[in-house]
């Protein structure tokens, strides 16, 4: 089941007052952008979702044991229009009881068949202005259900942006059940 903005919303207010319960094992895998609403929105923001999709935006966590104190994770955010591929990749760290998903992009790639043409050290933001997800729900494919090479019962995870959007993605590959 992917799930709508009202029973999203609802889930968001419950991890506001008790957290998510969402692990950095929950978060590890390739998760493909499937849908987003503007901020106050319930309905789904149509060509913006369709944009995302057609340019296969990506959003992929690993785990990042070289992160100082351990705990952090890889992340890379992607876009890709045939084999044309512009990526940001950084590292995030899983902070508060919510918790907030906290990140940073230190390098811009642009990739052409997995070549790269161009790489580019990004600045770091200053540290009130990081971007980060506030993480409302995750769910995976239980043992023995259908994963998502399948295409059946795919897994999910939901957060909500800095801009105040909210965003749904669907895992492609990777990670551990919660």
């Amino acid at each position: 089941m992917i799930p709508e903005a009202q029973w999203l919303l609802e889930r968001e207010r419950r991890s506001r007052r008790e957290g998510s319960g969402l692990s950095q094992a929950a978060l590890i895998g390739s998760w493909r952008l499937e849908r987003i609403w503007s901020k106050g929105s319930l309905r789904p923001a149509a060509i913006g979702a369709a944009l995302l999709r057609g340019l296969a935006a990506r959003l992929q966590l690993a785990a990042d044991g070289a992160a100082t104190g351990g705990g952090g994770l890889r992340m890379v955010n992607s876009v890709r229009v045939g084999a044309l591929e512009l990526r940001f990749e950084g590292v995030g760290r899983l902070q508060g009881r919510r918790p907030l998903l906290v990140f940073s992009f230190d390098r811009l790639l642009l990739l052409l068949g997995g070549r790269v043409l161009i790489e580019r050290a990004l600045p770091a933001p200053e540290p009130l202005r990081r971007p980060f997800f506030a993480l409302i729900a995750a769910e995976r494919p239980g043992p023995g259900e259908p994963g998502p090479s399948t295409g059946a019962s795919p897994g999910w995870l939901a957060a909500r942006g800095r801009g105040g959007g909210l965003a749904l993605w669907l895992l492609e590959s990777g990670g551990t059940s919660k």
